[in-house]
């Protein structure tokens, strides 16, 4: 009768200590192999981080000493910082041996991708930067761009910040306004105020002129240097528009443009200049049938 016989041999210890030992050697050998580069990677990180600090401060010095916007500074300053760290990581990367020239091909798809997406931003980004460098206008000043006139309040990266007379705020895109047309109305200290307004074509110039300044110079916003202005317009329509510029400052300006038209419609009145009075006429043609019986 034949008994069922089990395998029970067991692996040689002599072979598991062999393996074992192969083992350990190549984790030994790549200990020493890649330990040098780890180590060599540690020192780049933490000195390429003091040395990418200490460049910051540097270049934010420097910035602020030229007298650079705040903003463009602070701006300025992180994009360098970035592009900084980033070529360490790929400098790190390569020494441990990683082929960086698939990654950067991968970053350099990216970037084209993202500055794709973000085209109106960057323009916009670009414009904000020019703003700064050029500065045609600062915060405080009153500006008028892109059909909207106001006082501005903050200059961005992105967008810049108007607060209108009627205390409204208006955000423009930079990438816009740097490439327009700008109106700055304070880049001579004071502001002129344009009103028009009109006389009966018989009154006298010279008296509604002289009229028209003492009651400008009555208003105490009104500026003496330079002294307000009156000029002829235009003739014609029945009437003689006259130009009424006074100046004054830009806080005054509001009020200056309010209060004069009054006080010279009252000085006017008073002194017997007349105001145009509007005519109406009216042709009414009739057509005339020739039908002879």
């Amino acid at each position: 009768m034949k008994l069922l016989q089990i395998n029970t041999d067991l692996p040689n210890t002599a072979e598991l200590f062999d393996q074992s030992s192969i083992w350990m050697t190549k984790i030994k050998d790549m200990a020493l192999s890649y330990a040098p580069k780890i180590i060599g990677a540690i020192l780049v990180y933490i000195i390429g981080l003091w040395i990418i600090g200490r460049i910051g401060k540097l270049v934010m010095k420097m910035l602020a000493n030229k007298k650079f916007d705040v903003s463009l500074q602070k701006f300025l300053v992180s994009i360098i910082k970035v592009s900084l760290t980033v070529l360490m990581f790929l400098a790190i990367i390569g020494m441990l041996g990683v082929n960086i020239t698939s990654f950067a091909a991968l970053l350099a798809g990216a970037g084209l991708a993202i500055g794709a997406a973000l085209n109106g931003s960057l323009g916009n980004l670009a414009g904000g930067v020019m703003l700064m460098v050029f500065k045609p206008f600062k915060v405080g000043d009153m500006i008028e761009a892109q059909g909207s006139i106001g006082l501005v309040t903050e200059v961005g990266i992105f967008n810049t910040t108007l607060l209108s007379p009627e205390n409204k705020t208006i955000i423009l895109p930079n990438g816009a306004l740097s490439t327009g047309v700008i109106m700055n109305y304070n880049t001579h200290g004071n502001l002129r105020v344009d009103l028009k307004m009109a006389v009966a074509l018989d009154q006298p110039i010279e008296k509604a002129r002289q009229i028209a300044i003492e009651a400008m110079q009555q208003n105490p916003h009104v500026l003496t240097s330079p002294s307000p202005e009156v000029s002829v317009l235009e003739v014609g329509n029945g009437m003689t528009t006259l130009a009424i510029r006074p100046y004054t400052t830009q806080d005054n300006y509001w009020n200056v443009y309010f209060e004069v038209q009054e006080l010279v419609k009252n000085a006017f009145d008073k002194n017997g200049i007349a105001a145009p009075i509007p005519h109406t006429v009216i042709i009414n043609k009739q057509q005339h049938g020739a039908n002879h019986q």
